[in-house]
């Protein structure tokens, strides 16, 4: 099979040949059918902490169909049309059986979505619906990481919300928050390329510009925000939504930040505020997202913005170090 190969911290990913993988015992072989480019992807092509090994092949927001079975798997068949949630866990301790493998102490994360095949276990799959497709697949665990961020957060109907970051995980944040019930929600990004974007999503209004964008969302919202969900990464964010917050608000926090950071505690301490994190997403959560992708809401599939074939990817994958019109993009292998 052909795949996009990861070599080094700092390499371009390089598309190679490689053997076509073969299940083992609860094991599924997925040919995959669309797998999203991920930002936590580039981060873990330049960053030390995450200890990919060389010769690993990524991509873990994927849908396909199956196309092999290892013994033992009973539940699916060949020709199954799946979407497969990256996180595995051992399946019988407590954190699994309450559908949070990310808590399992064996937890670990599978990619393989760069390749034209993927292994998988059978306990990790989740059916697609005639009515969703193998995007609308590709597209479930970014939702899904959303939707977890929501339900962690003190998100109530009638809030003033503000998220800072116009990429996927803040559009999605911007889509479930409008579903379920937000009437104000402004979106703040440094570019303008997502503006269109974010308001087919859910948000109400878009900041961005020179001018302090503390400033712009306080005149928007009539005063500060209740909720401010953080989905950019970047040493200086976490500082920046206590300053958007009320007196008693909360900041969720989901951008993914590898670098030191730091924010005056007395900022927060003054406003009695609550910074709460989010990682992952629970099984609930998954299923969550396919279902409304499945029962209709249009919303997300704006977040695409190409699909490519796998001989681009690699070329695409640099491209996307750098903010451009880009929002989600899609690989075919």
């Amino acid at each position: 099979m052909k795949a996009a190969v990861f070599h080094g911290l700092g390499q371009k990913l390089c598309v190679e040949v490689l053997p076509d993988p073969e299940p083992g015992p609860g094991e599924v072989v997925v040919k995959v059918g669309r797998c999203g480019i991920c930002g936590s992807d580039l981060h873990m092509t330049e960053d030390p902490m995450f200890g990919v090994p060389a010769g690993a092949v990524l991509g873990h927001e994927f849908a396909g169909e199956i196309c092999a079975v290892g013994k033992g798997v009973q539940g699916l068949k060949l020709g199954d049309r799946v979407s497969v949630p990256p996180v595995k866990g051992c399946g019988h301790c407590a954190s699994c059986l309450a559908g949070e493998p990310a808590w399992c102490a064996e937890m670990a994360l599978i990619g393989g979505g760069y390749g034209e095949y993927a292994l998988a276990l059978e306990r990790q799959i989740v059916r697609l619906p005639s009515s969703a497709s193998l995007a609308d697949g590709a597209l479930v665990e970014p939702l899904a990481v959303a939707l977890h961020g929501i339900r962690q957060s003190s998100l109530q109907t009638g809030d003033r919300v503000v998220i800072l970051g116009a990429g996927p995980i803040g559009l999605a944040t911007a889509f479930w928050a409008r579903r379920m019930g937000t009437k104000q929600i402004v979106v703040t990004d440094l570019h303008r390329y997502q503006e269109e974007r974010a308001m087919v999503m859910g948000a109400t209004h878009f900041v961005c510009g020179e001018e302090d964008h503390v400033a712009q969302a306080d005149r928007i919202l009539g005063g500060k925000a209740d909720i401010v969900f953080e989905c950019v990464g970047v040493p200086g964010m976490i500082a920046q939504a206590v300053e958007h917050i009320r007196i008693h608000g909360e900041v969720l926090v989901q951008g993914l930040c590898t670098r030191p950071d730091s924010f005056i505690p007395f900022k927060a301490l003054s406003k009695e505020c609550r910074i709460q994190f989010a990682a992952f997403f629970k099984t609930q959560e998954y299923e969550a997202s396919l279902d409304a992708l499945s029962s209709g809401a249009a919303e997300p599939r704006a977040m695409v913005t190409e699909t490519i074939a796998l001989d681009q990817l690699p070329d695409t994958f640099e491209a996307l170090r750098k903010r451009t019109h880009q929002c989600k993009v899609l690989v075919a292998p």
